[in-house]
């Protein structure tokens, strides 16, 4: 499976494997930049996972006219 196919929960899975050996210490210093990359790349995709999951969430709010749809807000944004 292609890396830009992977799950979230695989991607986080693989990203915790590299965490991981980066935290042995026992990498030379260029095995260890490789997977220091590696794990920018992992995380970098899971947070684009994690954005478009968050555009895809609507909250389905009852009125009086029926039900319409409206975007996801988190509470932060609410706030400030």
């Amino acid at each position: 499976m292609a890396k830009n196919d992977m799950s979230f929960e695989e991607t986080i899975q693989k990203l915790q494997e590299v965490v991981q050996e980066l935290e042995k210490g026992t990498l030379n210093l260029e095995d260890s930049v490789k997977k220091f990359e590696e794990g920018i790349k992992l995380s970098k995709q899971c947070n684009e996972i994690l954005e478009n999951a968050e555009k895809r969430i609507n909250i389905l709010i009852k009125k009086e006219d029926g039900v319409t749809e409206e975007k996801f807000v988190q509470e932060d944004e609410v706030t400030n």
